[in-house]
Order: C-alpha cells, then structure tokens, then sequence
C-alpha cells in the first residue's frame, strides 16, 4: 500500500456557516461537486451524523473510478468534520473551517493509503498522476462551491 498525504485550502468569501452546510452535506455533492458520482448512506449514525457511514464514488480526468466508505467520527458544526475511510482508499479526512476577515479558510487534509493492487503497482512512476489528479479533482470542488454559494472560492493547494 502507498500513503498519500494531501492539504487543500480554500479561501471562501462566504459566511463559515453557509460553507459548513455544503460540505457537511455530502449527499448532494453528486449535483454541484464535478467527480463525485454518487454518495450512497449506507448506515445513518446517532442523531448528531457521528457514526454514519457514507460510500462515495469519484471519477476523475484519468480513466479510473474510485468507490470508498467514509465513517464519521467526529463532528463539530460549524467548523470540524472527521471520517475514516475503508475500501479502495484507507485513511482519515479531517475538514477544518475557520473565519479570517471576511473568508471562510477550507483546510482539508487527506491521509490515506490505495488498496488497489494495481495502483500499488504503478505508484513509483505514477505517484506524479495521483497527485495531480487528487488536485484536479480537489479543484473541482472548489469551482462547483463558488458556482454553488455564488461566492468567491480560492483553492490552494
């Protein structure tokens, strides 16, 4: 298995608040968030989310799809949401909010390792590609966001 390791900022010129309920929010990532095909609830949690397990399915500008499950195991609205996936990626997302002026700042950090054999395989020559891509996609949701809240969004990544 690879580990990989990513940061990605965006600065929002939206209220903390408004930008927490659209990533809180996943389910409806397939309908603004370009590479998220489908989020499927697969068990609901508590009545706070923690506990809830979602699949994802993300598909890219390489011609490859990746399905993964995202538990919840920790939730602090409006301004942390942490899971650990399991599935073709194994790791932990954290998404932080916090307010600086008149911006919400983004930080999401991605630490996880593939399972899949084949990308185990290509990742000495292909880790390049992976990374890109995890940006592209990354960036992606940055556009859609801005589309979204019709708010100014800066990623950076």
């Amino acid at each position: 298995m690879k580990t990989y390791d990513f940061v990605t900022i965006w600065r929002v010129r939206a209220p903390i608040e408004s930008v927490w309920n659209e990533i809180y929010q996943s389910h409806d990532w397939p309908t603004w968030w370009k590479g998220v095909e489908k989020v499927v609830e697969v068990h609901k949690g508590d009545e706070g989310g923690v506990g809830s397990i979602h699949r994802y399915t993300w598909k890219s500008k390489l011609p490859y799809r990746l399905s993964f499950d995202m538990k919840t195991v920790r939730i602090e609205p409006p301004r942390l949401l942490e899971g650990i996936a399991f599935g073709e990626l194994q790791g932990r997302g954290l998404w932080q909010l916090s307010t600086q002026a008149n911006e919400t700042i983004v930080r999401y950090d991605w630490n996880v390792v593939t399972t899949k054999s084949w990308m185990n395989l290509l990742a000495p020559i292909a880790r390049p590609l992976f990374e890109w891509n995890h940006n592209v996609v990354m960036n992606w949701g940055a556009e859609g966001l801005e589309k979204r809240l019709g708010a100014r969004v800066v990623a950076q990544s």
